[in-house]
């Protein structure tokens, strides 16, 4: 590897630090280091990605779960692996803890290690398109009153819910605002999305699993006025409106995550959730 790229957590001076350390670890070993323009400004000899001249050869997130996530847009726009330090509380698909940088980067630089592969929703509407690792959700937002809205896969209605809103996440994402919600943990390697209602005003709607290959059409109802705003993988893109749908399928990309020991998913449960409980 030539290029390292970083996405800090600016507002956390922990990051920023971690950042600063692994700058000048990765600096000595003779490795180009580029930052978004924040970050790159308050760390020595980096390089803003607006004037790199050529794309990193693997991405760095170093901050919490919304960091990995942002890092996890970049590493599929330029088509290079993920390594994610875990400076948040919880941290499911980091690799490594700051306290431990420098040995994980070592083994990067050394090709010590493996990739593992998880896959992506394409979150389209009349006119745009997103990819998402972890979830898609529709909800009322700031909207004072219980949306409605149909849901349906492959064609045929699953469910009319009136409700606070929905989740539809894959299984990466299902130990994340879906179980919140009450929806089920997912093994990684089980090829599927999951559909769960938010706070849905009926006791017969339930979460409820549908093959990866499935086409799921979230349809906010037109009988009435209403407005819903529609977030992937925490970030807020737009503002839906009655009669509005939001299409969800299995993307073709893929995203690569960076992985330097083996990982027993359902320990790394266990010890993430009793972590996130105290």
């Amino acid at each position: 590897m030539e290029r390292i790229g970083l996405m800090v957590h600016g507002s956390r001076q922990d990051a920023v630090a971690c950042a600063a350390k692994a700058t000048r670890f990765l600096q000595r070993a003779g490795i180009k280091v580029q930052a978004e323009e924040d970050a790159a400004a308050c760390l020595a000899g980096v390089t803003p990605f607006s004037q790199a001249t050529e794309k990193p050869d693997a991405i760095l997130s170093l901050g919490g779960d919304g960091t990995l996530l942002r890092g996890a847009q970049a590493a599929v726009k330029w088509n290079v692996p993920l390594l994610g330090v875990n400076l948040g509380r919880v941290g499911f698909l980091a690799e490594a803890e700051p306290e431990n940088i420098e040995d994980v980067l070592q083994q990067l630089l050394e090709g010590d290690y493996s990739l593992e592969e998880r896959g992506l929703l394409s979150v389209e509407t009349a006119t745009e398109r997103w990819l998402a690792l972890n979830d898609v959700v529709v909800s009322r937002g700031g909207y004072a009153r219980l949306i409605t809205l149909d849901a349906l896969v492959d064609g045929e209605r699953a469910g009319r819910y009136v409700a606070d809103g929905l989740v539809v996440t894959t299984p990466t994402g299902s130990t994340g605002y879906s179980l919140s919600a009450g929806g089920p943990i997912v093994s990684p390697h089980v090829d599927c999305m999951v559909i769960t209602p938010i706070c849905a005003h009926s006791l017969q709607h339930r979460p409820c699993v549908v093959p990866g290959s499935a086409d799921i059409r979230l349809e906010l109802g037109k009988d009435a006025e209403q407005q819903a705003s529609l977030q992937v993988d925490g970030q807020s893109y737009a503002l839906l409106k009655a009669g509005d749908w939001v299409n969800i399928h299995k993307a073709e990309e893929i995203i690569r995550l960076v992985r330097t020991r083996p990982r027993q998913f359902f320990q790394l449960v266990r010890d993430k959730l009793a972590e996130w409980s105290r």
